[in-house]
């Protein structure tokens, strides 16, 4: 064959230049779409040539973690990749395309241009400020569309400013303000306006002088004060000046400044039995402000400042006199009022007596026992260092201290030795007793084999030890904690008298929950519920983690958290590890689980409102968010952990208590039926790790569980299936009548990387926003503006609003998502909404107006073309 023509070999060339091989290629053009806020959309790209492929999409750049990806066969080689988007936020707006084939042939589609419209979206909002007085100062707003362009409007107070809308951003010149102002913007475009936060301007001044200056404690060399700092007028104060003179002296000690908070500072080297005078003024950026008033005080006498020396025993006889040398103190202008004596035997203070000279008498003493005294000199401030203690024997030998007497006699130590014989002979009596009176039926029948009659043996059992504190710490010192640990749960432990159990109020995997009363310290009774484990599914080490749990979370103080009475430890018999027990706060109304499930099913059903729902779902972050700024990991949160006060309020509760002793065996896939797998993470499925990103992903499911009043998640799915259901790329389904953003919520709660999920304090700021907007929506004062007009005419002059009418409740629980996205008035333009809008959810403005047209004409006010509904 002769070579190739020069055609083919060029068309070779373009193949390679285009696609790098010949067979897979992406067909279609490339796309540029604009859609509204709020609105779904579904994206798609055409592969040929190649079977079975593996389709990524990307967006600018980054491949797009989505569990709403699917593709779908034309033929044997033909696939088309879908990607859906619900309810489109403008994070979503950018450039897309589609990925295929091996690293070295790899192609790509045309790029489709996402681009999306709604009302202004603020980057920059205005910000409180302190400024100084009569001084101008800006303020900075800024909005992007699209639609652009944005104009943006301020307002100073409860007026607006007098000039023409400007494009954004916009910079507001104040020209100086005298006492504290407020002021906020409005961004307009096609689609309506958005409002912005009321930000404060405050005023600067120096501040005012402290006050409420007083002495909290008084030494003879140092003195403690604390005051109360005047108005900072709105600029902090960065440190405060303590001026401290003598009393008729003209020496002053040198200032002492101290930084602030706290308000408080401690004075040394005052010299004692003195007078001084104090005085305290504080400084911000502005300056000082004025000294407080004077306040006096008087430091404290001394004690002397040496002890007497050489206390020894001249006679010992009926009396016994004691003499030690005379010390002459400086007292500078105090008066010696003598020597105090105080002597003790027997390790007991017998007494003590004052002595004006440098020998003392004693009578009242015992000359069969061990002697000690000791001297100190006494003035009007008190009793100053002791000297070394002086001992003596019965035998009436003294010596200084650390010297005993050499000649002691053998009987004490022969007496010793028979005392411990006689007490080790009596424990063991006492212990064979008890063992003799517990078998005392041993052989009830007095056989032995081979002699005809049957053997029975018999144990009795042990009678409960009702000795209170003793007990307790037995069962501690079993257990074999630190006694760092034992300090901790001093007032934690509840000894197992002081509450009385009653009616078991559920059953577990695990245990039980009984209610009980529990006796305080007043002879009163509380309702609790108490937490029994199962017996013999813990070890000692467990039970020292469960205490150490129970010691850190002590201190847990939240409303939306179950607060921890206590822990008590139920002793049992033959050795074997007592049984813990938690005790908490009786929940009225049970768990949420419960209570979702009777309303839904139960005999005499009952309508949860969708804003109870999602106040439940805003308490459970809060409470979340509380455990993990304490760096606290639940590990199985569920609407069944979840308990509901006399408030209807939720508390997180079961958080790690109990579980923790059992982790080992709840947790891992050798014990299938125990595992909660249905709302763990997977990293917690795969690696037995659990974050706080982990809580995140249960709090999702818990979500959906409150949404579907309490339906079991992935039913008809295998506690085994779940893991290859998940990394498949499956998560729950969208609940009917569950609201986009919520759901939108919960899918991002169960994105595949733990660093990609929400925390909880974001989580409870968007549940607000949704709770709020719902209960703006159903009980607000204020009213809903629909503007179906072209939005701003030519000279930009806003959209003409009726006076605000009291509003009443509409039966209708409707919104224009994409026109409240806060607490602020929103106006949105339904002529930009196409009719896939409209169909797309009921809270469109369209469907609005279909509802609300119907009501009574009076509830109508038409102004120009606009329309302002009373709701």
């Amino acid at each position: 064959m002769g070579a190739p023509p020069a055609a083919l070999i060029l068309l070779l060339m373009l193949l390679e230049a285009a696609g790098g091989f010949v067979g897979i290629r992406f067909t279609g053009s490339s796309v540029n779409m604009t859609v509204s806020q709020g609105q779904g959309v579904k994206l798609n790209c055409s592969l040929e040539g190649m079977e079975d492929p593996e389709i990524q999409w990307m967006k600018d750049g980054e491949a797009v973690q989505s569990i709403d990806q699917m593709y779908i066969p034309v033929d044997e080689d033909h696939w088309i990749s879908f990607l859906s988007l619900k309810g489109v936020e403008r994070p979503h707006a950018g450039r897309y395309w589609c990925e295929a084939g091996e690293d070295h042939e790899r192609v790509m589609s045309e790029d489709m241009w996402l681009t999306i419209e709604g009302v202004p979206y603020f980057t920059q909002e205005p910000e409180d400020v302190a400024v100084f007085s009569g001084v101008p100062f800006n303020v900075t707003c800024a909005a992007i569309g699209p639609p652009d362009p944005v104009l943006i409007v301020w307002w100073l107070g409860d007026s607006k400013v007098d000039r023409d809308p400007e494009d954004s951003p916009s910079i507001l010149t104040v020209p100086g303000i005298r006492q504290k102002t407020f002021f906020s913007c409005e961004a307009h475009n096609e689609r309506g306006l958005s409002s912005s936060r009321t930000a404060v301007a405050q005023v600067k001044v120096l501040p005012l002088a402290p006050s409420n200056l007083s002495i909290t404690k008084v030494s003879n060399a140092s003195a403690s004060i604390s005051w109360t700092p005047g108005n900072d007028g709105f600029s902090p104060l960065q440190s405060c000046t303590v001026q401290v003179t003598e009393s008729f002296s003209t020496h002053e000690l040198p200032s002492v400044v101290v930084s602030v908070p706290p308000f408080a500072a401690i004075l040394q080297d005052l010299e004692p039995c003195r007078n001084y005078s104090i005085r305290v003024q504080c400084a911000n950026e502005i300056g000082s402000s004025p000294f407080s008033n004077w306040v006096k005080i008087q430091t404290q006498k001394s004690v002397p400042s040496i002890a007497p020396r050489n206390v020894r025993v001249i006679h010992a006889d009926s009396v016994l006199v004691l003499e030690w040398e005379e010390e002459n103190p400086d007292l500078e202008d105090d008066v010696l009022l003598g020597y105090r004596l105080q002597w003790a035997q027997d390790n007991v203070t017998q007494g003590e007596m004052l002595v004006h000279g440098t020998i003392a008498n004693l009578t009242a003493w015992d000359s069969q026992k061990d002697f000690i005294a000791r001297v100190c000199i006494l003035n009007s401030a008190g009793c100053g260092p002791w000297s070394e203690p002086l001992f003596m024997t019965p035998r009436h030998e003294a010596g200084r201290q650390g010297q005993l007497n050499s000649g002691m006699s053998w009987v004490p130590l022969v007496l010793g030795i028979l005392t411990a014989l006689v007490t080790v002979v009596a424990m063991t009596l006492i212990f064979l007793r008890r063992r003799r009176k517990e078998t005392r039926f041993g052989t009830i029948f007095g056989s032995v084999l081979g002699h005809g009659g049957p053997v029975v043996h018999f144990t009795a059992a042990r009678t409960f030890n009702r000795r209170g504190p003793e007990l307790m710490e037995a069962t501690l010192d079993n257990v074999g904690i630190s006694n760092d640990l034992k300090g901790r749960l001093q007032d934690l432990l509840i000894q197992p008298q002081q509450f009385t159990l009653g009616r078991t109020l559920g059953k577990g995997e695990f245990g039980s929950v009984r209610e009980a009363l529990l006796k305080l310290e007043d002879g009163s009774f509380q309702k609790v519920a108490v937490k029994m484990l199962k017996a013999d599914i813990f070890t000692s080490s467990d039970i020292e983690e469960f205490l150490r749990e129970a010691a850190f979370m002590k201190e847990f103080n939240h409303p939306n958290v179950s607060k921890l009475i206590g822990v008590s430890l139920r002793s049992r018999a033959k050795g074997r590890l007592p049984v813990p027990m938690v005790i908490l706060p009786f929940m009225k109304y049970g768990d949420l689980h419960t209570y979702m499930l009777m309303s839904r099913i139960g005999e005499e059903p009952f309508t949860v409102p969708i804003q109870t729902l999602i106040r439940f779902m805003v308490e459970i972050s809060s409470g979340m968010e509380y455990l993990s700024s304490k760096n606290f990991i639940h590990r199985d949160l569920a609407s069944r952990n979840c308990m509901l006060n006399e408030n209807m309020s939720v508390c997180v509760a079961d958080f790690g208590l109990s579980k923790k002793i059992y982790s080992g065996d709840y947790y891992r896939q050798g014990s299938a039926s125990k595992l909660p797998v249905k709302w763990l993470a997977l990293e917690s499925l795969a690696d037995n790790v659990y974050t706080v990103s982990s809580d995140v992903w249960a709090f999702g499911i818990t979500m959906w569980e409150i949404v579907t009043l309490g339906q079991t998640p992935y039913a008809g799915i295998e506690n085994c299936e779940i893991y290859n259901y998940l990394t498949g790329g499956n998560r729950l389904k969208q609940p009917p009548d569950c609201l986009d953003d919520l759901y939108e919520m919960m899918c991002r709660c169960w994105q595949s990387e733990p660093k990609n999920r929400p925390n909880f304090t974001t989580l409870k700021r968007q549940l607000e926003a949704i709770w709020g907007r719902l209960s703006l929506l159903s009980a607000s004062q204020d009213e809903l503006y629909i503007n179906i007009g072209e939005g701003l005419d030519a000279s930009g002059d806003d959209p003409p609003f009726a006076d605000q009418d009291e509003v009443r409740e509409s039966g209708a629980e409707a919104s224009a998502s994409a026109a409240f996205t806060s607490d602020y008035r929103y106006i949105m333009n339904p002529v930009c909404l196409t009719e896939d809008d409209e169909r797309h959810s009921s809270t469109h403005a369209g469907e609005i107006r279909s509802l609300l047209l119907d009501d009574e004409e009076e509830d109508l006010v038409f102004e120009e073309d606009s329309i302002v509904i009373d709701i």
